[in-house]
């Protein structure tokens, strides 16, 4: 299997290249694997790990293995601040699909100098990676979805990242980026601060409307209103792997957004909000109806607070969108901590 190398004094420093690399790519493959396996209970997508795991393994041979120096390894004192503490399930898949997408870049290149064949696998490897990356994450997503009822919308504040990471200090699953004025230079900007903040705490990140924007900053996601994009437009854009929402005020538009194939709906203004000026409330009775009908998560919304949460869990609203109570409180934490603990409390009328 493992012809001669093309110089003797490359080839010692190859086969340990290509055991590291190996063994870096496998490691990194069972983390994958596992979460496929015990997080999402998903079978084929813990089959498709396992098997590529022991495609690779076996071309892990024993003049490879013999090839390694662990003493005499100076890249085993070498680490990174990064490597020290993931802060969540999200930030460990992502950190192993770089190590093993890396190494079989490396592989695939040093393999040239080893087995043709053996580098071409590499290859074809490497591109079944990125397509089980979108896969999968895109399956996390939505696990985090089904999960999250606490949901942050944002409004316009000077302080709205401080805010927004004091929420998510809270155990905030779920934030939605909400701007309606400004030039999209500066939204960019706030866009990706806020993206990289819920992703270092294990939270989700949409975008309201704009899917331009949530490509460019990478987010998990879009809501879009009533007079938004087709979601099938969105859904063409973004790919399967992202989430999508649609606001919904009555049954028709719930109807409507299931048809398109929403992953979410917003239901509401449950109350008047001055966030949606001129809107009729929906009232407590759509919110009923949501709970009895909706085959997918819905987000009560509108005017939402602690005083009259109960009102909308005794509803059957036992997920919530809230705007002013996060982003005007004293203490975002200590509202998002009181706020998920009562609802995890609610009986679970719409949960699936």
């Amino acid at each position: 299997m493992n012809p001669p190398l093309s110089s003797a004094t490359t080839e010692l420093p190859v086969r340990r290249i290509l055991d590291a690399n190996l063994d870096r790519a496998r490691e990194g493959l069972r983390v994958l694997e596992d979460w496929c396996r015990f997080g999402l209970n998903h079978h084929d997508l813990t089959d498709k790990l396992k098997h590529l795991r022991q495609s690779l393994g076996q071309w892990h041979t024993a003049d490879l293995r013999a090839a390694r120096d662990t003493p005499n390894d100076t890249g085993t004192s070498i680490t990174h601040p990064q490597e020290q503490r993931r802060t969540s399930v999200t930030q460990v898949l992502q950190a192993n699909f770089c190590r093993v997408e890396e190494a079989l870049r490396s592989l695939e290149e040093f393999g040239k100098l080893h087995q043709a064949d053996f580098a071409a696998a590499c290859k074809q490897w490497r591109y079944q990676i990125y397509t089980l990356e979108s896969e999968i994450m895109g399956h996390q997503r939505f696990q985090q979805l089904q999960q999250a009822q606490l949901y942050l919308v944002t409004s316009p504040a000077p302080n709205i990242v401080a805010v927004v990471e004091a929420a998510l200090q809270g155990g905030l699953p779920l934030v939605q980026y909400r701007e309606k004025t400004g030039n999209d230079c500066d939204r960019i900007v706030i866009a990706q601060q806020l993206k990289d903040l819920c992703h270092q705490y294990g939270a989700l990140f949409l975008i309201n409307d704009r899917v331009d924007l949530a490509l460019a900053v990478e987010a998990d996601g879009v809501h879009l209103g009533q007079q938004d994009l087709p979601i099938a437009t969105a859904r063409q854009l973004l790919g399967s792997d992202r989430i999508i929402g649609r606001s919904t005020t009555n049954p028709e538009e719930m109807a409507k957004a299931l048809a398109e194939g929403a992953d979410y709906i917003g239901v509401g203004p449950v109350y008047a909000t001055p966030t949606k000026p001129g809107k009729a409330a929906a009232g407590l009775d759509y919110v009923r109806y949501a709970a009895a009908n909706s085959p997918v998560p819905f987000f009560a919304i509108g005017g939402i607070d602690a005083q009259n949460l109960d009102e909308v869990m005794a509803a059957g609203g036992d997920r919530v969108a809230i705007v002013r109570a996060l982003m005007q409180a004293e203490n975002p934490t200590a509202v998002s901590q009181n706020l998920i603990a009562r609802l995890r409390a609610a009986p679970p009328h719409a949960r699936a």
